[in-house]
């Protein structure tokens, strides 16, 4: 039998504590606070948003905003098109980042520290927005889908972060026995490295599919039809440009004054814009740590 013995903490290092956990209280509450108010005041009457009534409950319930949000086909075509351009645009880059990162993590691919010298530079050096909108127009990509996708199809961060976890996780002298077994390298790559590499995976759809759905500047340069537009068009026009559709407030007539159905609008659709990220998020946050840790190593 051993003895426990409890380590003592001198007060040097429980004041230490105390003021971590409090610095962390404080942080949470600055969070939380204004995150709490929106939904609150996303369910309470205009008049009570206007009045400064809503604080962390909602004031005289009502669901009158999300009606407004879901009604409008607007808001409805840009919640689609921010669907497509998620989906379809982080399938290309996943895909993208593992066909570029696994080759560039192989010691016997020749002059693969060249290509990554390169890949470096586009991280550090660009032509900036002109040539940028030149090269899109060009290619014929303005006013189309594609121009939200494939201009951001390949980020060189998520390349490098791949590339180490290849690097660090997948060992050479695997890939040197399933060979000897007669497997060939893109079964090797489809039976054994995607199954072992979930968790950079789930980094990656995360990164790119919260990039997706927040990208508008593109959206801003690239896109003049409004059956384009991601729902963060939408949501700059409602809480930057203060406009609001008339078909919006067709519905929600019996409501007191045009400037609290604004605000009540733009606490309902942040919360709606919101939503797919925070329903992603728990089905890779398991996955999360370990990848971004594991990927974060130097090889």
């Amino acid at each position: 039998m051993f003895n426990k013995t409890a380590i003592r903490e001198s007060k040097g290092d429980r004041l230490f504590m105390f003021l971590i956990y409090l610095f962390l209280s404080l942080v949470l509450i600055a969070v939380a606070v204004p995150l709490i108010y929106i939904v609150s005041s996303s369910f309470s009457s205009p008049q009570a948003v206007v009045t400064g009534k809503v604080w962390l409950f909602p004031v005289d319930f009502t669901l009158d905003g999300y009606k407004a949000v879901f009604n409008n086909p607007q808001i409805g075509i840009g919640y689609l098109n921010s669907l497509f351009y998620t989906v379809v645009g982080t399938i290309i880059n996943v895909t993208l980042t593992i066909m570029l990162a696994y080759p560039l993590a192989k010691k016997t691919l020749y002059g693969r520290n060249f290509f990554m010298v390169l890949l470096v530079i586009t991280m550090m050096f660009e032509g900036g927005l002109i040539p940028y909108y030149l090269v899109v127009k060009n290619l014929h990509l303005l006013d189309t889908r594609w121009a939200m996708i494939l201009p951001g199809a390949l980020g060189v961060f998520q390349v490098i972060v791949a590339r180490t976890f290849f690097q660090t996780t997948i060992p050479d002298e695997l890939a040197e026995a399933a060979e000897l077994d007669g497997c060939s390298d893109i079964r090797f790559i489809f039976s054994i490295v995607l199954p072992l590499s979930k968790p950079i995976i789930a980094v990656m759809t995360l990164m790119y599919a919260v990039g997706h759905w927040n990208a508008y500047f593109d959206a801003l340069i690239f896109l003049r039809k409004p059956d384009l537009f991601p729902l963060q068009i939408i949501l700059r026009n409602i809480l930057i440009l203060n406009t609001v559709d008339a078909s919006m407030m067709a519905d929600v007539s019996q409501m007191q004054a045009q400037q609290g159905l604004k605000d009540l609008l733009k606490y309902s659709l942040i919360v709606v814009a919101s939503v797919p990220v925070l329903v992603i998020y728990p089905f890779v946050q398991k996955h999360f740590v370990k990848g971004v840790m594991i990927g974060s190593l130097k090889g």
